[in-house]
C-alpha cells in the first residue's frame, strides 16, 4: 500500500464506546465499565472502554454495513485459561463464519492467557502485555459481523478496537478466511490436515502452528504439502521439513532451540518443560505467505507430516499434538467448516 495515495474511503472504528462504528459517535457513552472512574468527568472520558462477557455469552465485536474493508483488529482480555474464547467473522450476511478459531491461535499465540510472550511480524503482532493485533485486510461488500464467544465458566473482560474503511472495494478483492484444526495424537503414518474441503479460486496466505511434542528426539522432519487444483497422490508444492517451512533450518538448534521473529516467519515461543507439571515441550510457529501466496483455481488441501527419527537413522512416525490455523483469501465467502471443537477438545493439557 502506497500511503501517499489519497482515497475516497472513510475511516471508521468499532469499540465498546462506539459499537456501531458510526461517524462522530466515539467517546459518547454515558454508562459502562469505566463509569465509576469517570464519575467526576462525565461523558467523553473513557466511560465504556470494555465489556464484561458472561459465561456462554457471545459478544458482538462489530456489525457494520458495507461496502468496506477491515484494516486492523486489536483485542485484549483478562482470561486466565487458554482457548476459552472463540473469534468468528461472517461476511455479507452468511449464517456460518468464514473465520473461526480460538482467539489466541488466530493471533498466532495459543498460550495467550498463560504465557503470552511477544510476536513481531508484519500482519500479526502480540505486544506487551497480551495485546493481540492483526493487519489482515478483510474486504466485504454488504456486511461484516465479528463475534467473540466466552467458553469460560466465569466472566471475562474484553477490550477491543476494529478499524475499518467504508467505501467501494476493487472488483478483485477476495474474502479473508481462517480455519482452526487440531489433531491431538496423530495416527500411525498419518498426517495433520491444515486445510481441506475448500472450493473456489483464491490464494493461501499463512499458517500458524502450535506443536506439542510427545516423545524424545527431533519432531519436525515432516513435509508441508499443498495439493492444488485436483492434486491427489502428489502435491504441487512440497517442502523439505517442518522447520524449513517455518523459515528455520537444522532443528532450530543454535545451542538449543532458539526463538526468532521475522516479518514473514518465525518460532515465536518455545514452552520448555519445568521439571514438574509442564512436561510437554510446545512450539509456537508462523509462516506468512504474503510475498509468496500459494494460488489455487478450484481447490486446495494442505497437510503436514508428523515425522521424527529412530536411533538407527530411520524415520519415525510420531503421535504429537498439532494445532494449526490456516489463512487464505478466495472469491466467495466459504463457510463449509468442520464442527468447531468443544471446550474440552480445545484444552491444552
Amino acid at each position: 500500500m502506497d500511503v501517499s495515495i489519497l482515497s475516497d474511503a472513510q475511516s471508521r472504528a468499532v469499540t465498546a464506546e462506539n459499537p456501531t462504528g458510526g461517524p462522530g459517535l466515539g467517546g459518547l457513552a454515558s454508562d459502562g465499565t469505566g463509569a465509576r472512574a469517570a464519575r467526576d468527568l462525565g461523558p467523553g472520558w473513557k466511560v465504556s472502554p470494555s465489556r464484561v462477557v458472561q459465561p456462554g455469552e457471545t459478544l458482538v465485536l462489530a456489525d457494520v454495513a458495507g461496502p468496506g474493508c477491515i484494516r486492523h483488529v486489536w483485542i485484549a482480555d483478562d482470561s486466565d485459561v487458554d482457548r476459552r474464547l472463540a473469534i468468528r467473522f461472517h461476511w455479507d450476511g452468511a449464517d456460518k463464519p468464514s473465520v473461526e478459531a480460538p482467539l489466541g491461535d488466530f493471533f498466532a499465540c495459543a498460550l495467550h492467557a498463560t504465557e503470552p510472550g511477544t510476536l513481531a511480524s508484519n500482519p500479526v503482532c502480540v505486544n506487551p502485555r497480551r495485546a493481540l493485533n492483526c493487519w489482515w485486510p478483510m474486504p466485504f461488500r454488504k456486511r461484516a459481523r465479528a463475534t467473540l464467544e466466552n467458553l469460560h465458566d466465569k466472566p471475562v473482560s474484553v477490550y477491543w478496537q476494529i478499524d475499518w474503511e467504508a467505501g467501494e472495494q476493487p472488483a478483485g478483492a477476495a474474502y479473508f478466511h481462517a480455519q482452526f484444526r487440531r489433531t491431538d495424537g496423530v495416527p500411525e503414518r498419518g498426517v495433520h490436515v491444515i486445510l481441506d474441503g475448500v472450493r473456489g479460486r483464491g490464494h493461501y496466505v499463512g499458517t500458524y502452528g502450535f506443536w506439542g511434542v510427545r516423545g524424545d528426539g527431533w519432531w519436525g522432519e515432516g513435509e508441508v504439502k499443498f495439493f492444488l487444483d485436483g492434486d491427489r497422490d502428489g502435491a504441487t508444492v512440497c517442502g523439505t521439513g517442518t522447520e524449513d517451512y517455518f523459515g528455520g533450518a537444522w532443528n532450530f538448534d543454535d545451542g538449543g532451540y532458539r526463538e526468532f521473529c521475522t516479518p514473514w516467519s518465525g518460532l515465536a515461543h518455545v514452552r520448555r518443560p519445568d521439571g514438574l507439571y509442564k512436561a510437554v515441550p510446545r512450539f509456537s510457529l508462523y509462516r506468512w505467505h504474503v510475498p509468496d501466496p500459494v494460488r489455487f483455481r478450484s481447490d486446495i488441501r494442505v497437510t503436514v507430516q508428523d515425522l521424527g527419527w529412530r536411533p538407527d537413522g530411520r524415520y519415525l512416525s510420531r503421535h504429537d499434538d498439532i494445532s494449526t490455523v490456516a489463512y487464505w483469501y478466495q472469491e466467495e465467502p466459504f463457510t463449509d467448516f468442520p464442527p468447531f471443537p468443544s471446550r474440552d477438545a480445545l484444552e491444552i493439557v
